[in-house]
């Protein structure tokens, strides 16, 4: 395991930056959802359960991204489960891979506990995910944004 990758059960003191640093991203992703609520959403990821989780990066002592596994990520697509969601690098830290890393770890986590596909969305990185071996499903609008739906195959013996 990446030794500055860990479970965000293990400092549950970063929620309020993750939060922050979430919302000011993706609050046009979630209409009407205000940065406390997202703080106290997040609470359901310190579970020892791994659906839902989130993974933060540091680096030396500092948070620098995150990345989450979900049940569900649009709620315009529920047959389609688990999902890889909130992959976030501080802008200090971009282009230095940390993001890949991320993405890498919680892929290597759902397939250690047999999930057989993930799936993820983006608006605007989806270049980044095929590097990383996952497949362009369809481009659809959700919540007045042009998002590419992806999956990885992780067991394919267990699909």
């Amino acid at each position: 395991m990446e030794l500055n990758i860990l479970n965000l059960s293990q400092e549950p003191h970063q929620i309020p930056t993750l939060a922050k640093w979430h919302q000011a991203e993706w609050a046009d992703l979630n209409p009407g959802q205000t940065l406390e609520q997202r703080i106290d959403r997040m609470q359901a990821y310190l579970s020892s359960a791994l659906i839902p989780s989130t993974f933060i990066y540091k680096h030396e002592d500092q948070l620098a991204g995150s990345a989450a596994i979900i049940e569900s990520d649009m709620d315009t697509r529920p047959e389609l489960t688990p999902w890889l969601a909130s992959v976030y690098v501080a802008p200090e830290f971009r282009r230095k891979g940390i993001g890949a890393k991320l993405v890498k770890h919680v892929m290597l986590q759902a397939k250690t506990a047999g999930v057989a596909k993930l799936y993820l969305f983006t608006p605007d990185q989806a270049d980044f995910y095929k590097k990383l071996g996952w497949t362009a499903l369809t481009d659809e609008y959700y919540r007045n944004h042009r998002v590419t739906v992806m999956s990885v195959e992780l067991n394919p013996a267990n699909a």
